[in-house]
């Protein structure tokens, strides 16, 4: 699945993604996995389902679903470069990766933001009606401990 829009391609295709540049993002941009390890970066994309934003062959944006694809998708790892926030790069993204294919039927597409609730909320996303029966096991800083 290929869209070309204003000079983006946006696509599905896991092969075109630059994974030295998302793993810089994530290891050094992003709040939630700092210091992450390439090879890490390298498996999560080998088991998920990728999106990415390309401008002149480089890696604008990207995301990706950790699914089943029968009825289940996390979606993380969400981001575009500062250089081109402000186009609706995000939207288009969204767009394109809730109406895959793949990720038609499913039961439940979840995810955790700090600061991007308006942007998934026009996708609808919601706050969890039953918080309480959520449970997770969070180790915070896992990539940190991991340089010690």
């Amino acid at each position: 699945m290929e869209i070309i829009e204003n000079g983006f391609v946006f696509s599905d295709d896991s092969n075109l993604v630059d994974v030295n540049a998302v793993h810089h993002y994530l290891s050094t941009e992003s709040y939630w996995a700092k210091n992450i390890p390439l090879a890490l970066v390298q498996k999560s994309i080998s088991n998920s389902l990728c999106f990415g934003i390309y401008k002149d062959g480089k890696q604008a944006g990207f995301a990706r679903w950790v699914t089943d694809r029968a009825t289940y998708a996390y979606l993380c790892d969400v981001y575009v470069e500062t250089a081109y926030r402000g186009q609706g790069l995000s939207k288009k993204l969204m767009s394109l990766m809730l109406f895959h294919p793949d990720l038609q039927g499913l039961r439940r597409y979840h995810l955790a933001t700090l600061d991007a609730h308006g942007l998934y909320q026009q996708f609808g996303f919601k706050a969890l009606e039953n918080p309480e029966r959520q449970m997770a096991i969070v180790v915070k800083d896992i990539y940190e401990k991991e340089r010690e």
